[in-house]
């Protein structure tokens, strides 16, 4: 069976569907992380890690950002292993939920000052639980998308899910935004930063009747009824896809660490915190309003490259991100803090630019490049190590940096080498657009010939 006679199963309500469910969820989801990377950056610090001193605070309040990327890859592993034996479709369901109760959890935690020692660490675990979810959320999300894709459409269907991105940070910016004017001053420490995250109980709700009402992905359901499910699909891909694992963290990690600059708070942390606290002192209002512009940027050039990817192919446009992307970057840390809140606006919205163009075709580069019987476990794996590798502490390597050095070059020099890894791993990744999906295709042995090492 070739893509040709699987991609009809999909009706074109039944990938409406799927369209709404991939992008609502994954911005549930994304809105749920960049909620608590903005507040580690802003108010996090003070409320629990304070007796720690105002530098350390704010280093441990970052470090936390990254503690959940560590458990990604063990909720990659999970999510994997039941999404290749059971289905894409529960795992999405399950997964939002658990976002959903921490992030709530975290904005009951009371404070430092009311139960001491005991709030970091209820903090660290409800961020597991954060982590865990997410490693495995993703992955389902692109399967269901890209599987339910029209033939010559997937590059586009691959980039709704992506989107999750940009309109999770739009969504969370405009929360904090609007907090900041609801509860200025003492009110938003006090009562105004809990609200973004017990918002998410409205979102969740929604997330879920929608999930719940999208039907299999047609190449789960096929996989299904041959019975050709893998039984312990983890230990395939380690076994056979460890070199495409690699490469395809990589891929991941080179825009990962240049976007946590924006999507990890770090920019907007060091722009609107008092100078007292090794911050800029710009307008905190003015600051995100300037951050949720570059995500509209950032989400209509993730949207743009998934269509470019269809029609001139998944390595092209992604190298040219690449070169847009490093472009971005150099001129970032001047803007911010030569040009006032207007720098930050120019700065953040020419980074987005690049960063959508590398990051909208990943996922369809990602779906393709795995064998349908292990290809959740294949791409959630990826997925989570290039997150660890990329993202986890890049927020926090760069205030490292910059405490350190003194100087936000050595900012500079540092996510110029992860871009430099993205474009090495699309160089040495096969181009795989247009590849069948389906599981006859990988049973007809003509997957070996997709292997990067081409064997």
């Amino acid at each position: 069976m070739t893509q040709a006679t699987v991609a009809p199963v999909s009706s074109q309500r039944e990938r409406r569907k799927v369209v709404a469910a991939s992008i609502i969820g994954t911005t549930i989801e994304w809105y749920d992380f960049f909620i608590y990377a903005f507040a580690a950056n802003l108010i996090l610090a003070k409320l629990f890690f304070e007796p720690a001193g105002p530098e350390m605070m704010q280093i441990l309040s970052l470090v936390t950002i990254g503690l959940s990327f560590l458990f990604r890859p063990l909720g990659a592993f999970l999510a994997g292993h039941f999404g290749d034996k059971l289905g894409r479709q529960p795992m999405l369901v399950i997964t939002l939920l658990l976002m959903g109760i921490a992030t709530v959890g975290i904005g009951l935690l009371p404070t430092y000052q009311s139960i001491g020692i005991a709030a970091p660490i209820l903090l660290i675990l409800l961020r597991i639980l954060q982590g865990l979810s997410a490693g495995g959320e993703w992955g389902g999300a692109v399967l269901m998308s890209v599987e339910h894709a029209p033939k010559g459409k997937r590059g586009l269907f691959g980039v709704f899910p992506q989107l999750g991105v940009p309109f999770g940070m739009l969504l969370a910016s405009a929360m904090l935004a609007l907090m900041r004017v609801l509860a200025p001053g003492d009110a938003f420490e006090e009562w105004g930063w809990r609200v973004p995250f017990l918002f998410s109980v409205i979102l969740i709700i929604v997330g879920f009747i929608i999930r719940r009402t999208v039907d299999e992905s047609p190449v789960f359901s096929e996989i299904a009824q041959a019975k050709k499910q893998e039984s312990a699909p983890i230990v395939q891909i380690f076994k056979l896809h460890f070199p495409l694992v690699i490469l395809s963290a990589l891929l991941f990690a080179g825009n990962n660490a240049v976007g946590y600059m924006l999507t990890g708070g770090y920019v907007q942390g060091l722009a609107s915190r008092p100078e007292t606290e090794g911050g800029l002192g710009y307008d905190p209002v003015q600051v995100q309003l300037a951050v949720l512009t570059a995500a509209v940027v950032w989400g209509i050039f993730t949207y743009l490259s998934g269509p470019l990817s269809d029609r001139f192919s998944r390595k092209s446009v992604m190298t040219v991100g690449w070169f847009v992307q490093a472009a971005g970057v150099i001129p970032l840390f001047q803007f911010v803090f030569n040009g006032g809140v207007g720098g930050v606006l120019l700065g953040t919205c020419l980074l987005a630019v690049g960063l959508g163009l590398t990051y909208g075709p990943a996922a369809v580069w990602f779906a393709e490049s795995f064998p349908a019987s292990v290809r959740y476990s294949g791409i959630s794996i990826s997925y989570a190590l290039g997150g660890v590798i990329g993202g986890a502490f890049a927020p926090t390597i760069a205030q490292l940096l910059l405490q350190s050095f003194g100087s936000t070059w050595a900012i500079v020099v540092y996510l110029l080498i992860m871009t430099g890894l993205g474009l090495l791993a699309t160089i040495l990744l096969r181009d795989r657009s247009n590849i069948p999906l389906d599981v006859e295709f990988e049973r007809s042995g003509q997957w070996k010939s997709w292997t990067p090492a081409g064997k």
